[in-house]
């Protein structure tokens, strides 16, 4: 079982950074790939960003690239989330997420919601344009 909690999410001016934590509880937590989605108000849920298990390979939701950073630190059992130039439509709450690990490196980069075993509670992006 492992447990995630995110922090780091609040309310920012359009054009201004945010970092995203999530913090698991996993004493394993290399052996979890690792992926944030989000969802806004009346919409679907939607994959942002995700990293393999050693933080050497990202991989992004298109419209993504540039502004948002996924990395790791396995050491502290952390993924996180930098989000730069955001703009009002990325007012969603933000999900981190740990891949079930019968999906390996083989069918990675996972970027269905339904392929990730582990989420945590979310946190508030409110992005004031």
């Amino acid at each position: 079982q492992v447990q995630l909690v995110e922090s780091g999410g609040g309310l920012v001016q359009a054009g201004g950074s945010l970092r995203l934590s999530c913090a698991a509880s996993a004493r394993t937590f290399s052996a979890y790939a690792m992926g944030w989605f989000r969802q806004a108000p009346g919409k679907e849920r939607e994959f942002v960003a995700t990293i393999d298990w050693s933080g050497g390979i990202t991989y992004y939701k298109d419209s993504k690239k540039g502004r948002f950073t996924i990395s790791r630190d396995n050491a502290k059992s952390t993924v996180y989330l930098q989000m730069d130039s955001l703009k009002a439509e990325d007012t969603a709450v933000y999900y981190c997420a740990a891949l079930s690990r019968r999906f390996g490196p083989g069918t990675w980069p996972s970027t269905a919601g339904d392929e990730y075993a582990y989420w945590g509670q979310g946190t508030q992006v409110t992005v004031s344009s």
